[in-house]
């Protein structure tokens, strides 16, 4: 099956599946993140910030993300896909963005689970229970604590790490470079640094594809 295919097919079955699900993305705000981009380009990798896959990949995926969010949730899949289709050359750089209620503790969790080495399991489950746990309007982040346990987090001392004051400077860090990059909804994506404008699976197939054959990374 043609690779393109079964991006958006995954695509299509994450339409079905969160159809009628809450998300924001403002395409207007092209214009402003791409100009934010030219002025602000160093701000967009931060030493604290998680990474999945190859750290030296040639291609870097910036992803400004929420735990609780429904379209993030939907790309996940997608990203992972494209990933294993070049696995030694794609690597995804997340920025916190808790725009929902609940989703500043869930990136506690988050951070709690990168200085254990889980990261990765852990937004798994997030995104794979998050309908159990992410209802807007009454997050139930007991159950979001429950599921990355069960993913391998050590509770008790992922607890004590998710409040640290280091924990709370990287959401500092990382919503002061949302506002850097007036990012306005999740997930924004920047690919070697350049913005994705066509909010679409294929559309970050291509973005992605363009910069594997020709692009460097910065």
């Amino acid at each position: 099956m043609n690779r393109r295919l079964i991006v958006l097919l995954t695509a299509l079955f994450a339409v079905v599946l969160f159809a009628g699900g809450a998300w924001y993305y403002d395409r207007s705000q092209k214009a402003a993140i791409t100009a934010a981009v030219s002025t602000a380009e160093g701000q967009l990798i931060r030493s604290h910030s998680p990474i999945i896959g190859p750290v030296d990949a040639r291609v870097t995926v910036v992803e400004f993300l929420d735990p609780s969010c429904e379209a993030c949730r939907a790309f996940y899949p997608i990203l992972k896909q494209i990933m294993a289709m070049y696995p030694d050359q794609i690597r995804i750089v997340v920025r916190y963005t808790p725009f929902h209620q609940g989703s500043e503790e869930a990136v506690r969790i988050l951070e709690a689970a990168r200085r254990q080495m889980k990261f990765d399991p852990v937004l798994y489950a997030l995104f794979a229970k998050q309908p159990e746990w992410a209802v807007h309007g009454a997050p139930d982040l007991a159950k979001a604590w429950t599921f990355a346990e069960a993913a391998g987090l050590h509770i008790e001392r992922a607890r004590r790490e998710a409040y640290l004051p280091e924990v709370t400077e990287v959401i500092q860090q990382d919503m002061a470079d949302v506002k850097a990059f007036n990012v306005k909804g999740t997930p924004t994506f920047f690919v070697n640094g350049k913005p994705l404008t066509d909010f679409s699976a294929q559309g970050l197939l291509d973005l992605i594809e363009g910069e594997v054959k020709g692009g460097a990374r910065p």
